[in-house]
């Protein structure tokens, strides 16, 4: 049987890759992407410790959780495909200011 730690040690390393992905990149999709892979890490260590503690709580909450990044994955997608189609470009350098 595989140890928790083994676990929380796998769901800090994918939040740490999501986090510097997030901060490092400039492009939106790949930020996205990250955003991701936060909530997945998230999501392990949810299901990590709810079978360690033999409770379903946090297999119940990464099912909501899942739901949220669907629809977050939707919403951010048509975004971008609305801005590319203003702009002709995903990057956030490329992208100074906000107009109504």
């Amino acid at each position: 049987m595989v140890p928790l730690n083994w676990y929380i040690g796998l769901s800090a390393v994918i939040f740490s890759l999501g986090i510097i992905g997030f901060l490092i990149r400039r492009n939106i999709l790949i930020m996205l992407m990250s955003v991701e892979l936060m909530l997945n890490a998230v999501n392990i260590c949810l299901v990590a410790c709810s079978h360690y503690l033999q409770d379903l709580r946090g297999q119940v909450l990464v099912v909501f959780i899942i739901t949220v990044a669907a629809a977050e994955a939707a919403i951010g997608l048509a975004i971008l495909v609305s801005l590319f189609r203003n702009k002709a470009t995903v990057h956030t350098d490329a992208l100074t200011e906000m107009k109504g």
